[in-house]
């Protein structure tokens, strides 16, 4: 054996116990993309959950109609109500049906048909009910289902304050 042979044997490639320059470029890369990544989705996380968090506002009441101009005969009556959805800030037209009962109590309805979402109307077959046109769905004047429909119709509060109808916040039907 040659003594170049001897020097190539005995000198093999060197064992680090350390970490190569590749690993700790991989690891600091990889932890510095880890912490941008997180920078980044905190804020987006943040903002899609903060509105989940914002402690739910009571019912407001909203003025609609003053009470001598109620009758027993149902009527649609139209009114704002001011909606904050998440960010989307939005004052919808809502709808409501009111009138009195034989004992002179004033009510309100939903127009929204528990069948199939349609909006329902008054006497539309002259025969003294609610109808909704979609599916042919039949109401009381109290809101209770007669044909089709499987719940009757939602009531909204209703309080009467200084001669003035206030509605509130919809709840299944009390009436039926």
């Amino acid at each position: 054996m040659s003594n170049h042979e001897q020097h190539e044997n005995t000198h093999g490639p060197v064992k680090r116990n350390g970490m190569s320059r590749r690993q700790f470029l991989s690891y600091t890369l990889g932890g510095a993309g880890a912490f941008m990544a997180a920078g980044m989705s905190l804020p987006m996380i943040r903002f899609a959950v903060d509105p989940i968090l914002q402690k739910k506002a009571a019912g407001t009441w909203i003025k609609v109609v003053e009470e001598s101009k109620l009758t027993n005969e149902p009527q649609e009556f139209k009114f704002k109500i001011h909606q904050v959805d998440g960010w989307y800030v939005s004052d919808p037209e809502l709808t409501a049906w009111i009138s009195k009962d034989d004992q002179g109590k004033a009510f309100a309805l939903s127009p929204v048909c528990k069948h199939l979402g349609c909006t329902i109307g008054w006497n539309t077959e002259k025969n003294e009910e609610y109808v909704c046109p979609c599916h042919g769905a039949h109401y009381t004047k109290d809101g209770k289902n007669l044909v089709v429909a499987p719940k009757p119709l939602d009531e909204y509060d209703l309080k009467i304050e200084n001669n003035w109808v206030y509605l509130g916040p919809i709840k299944a039907n009390t009436r039926v």
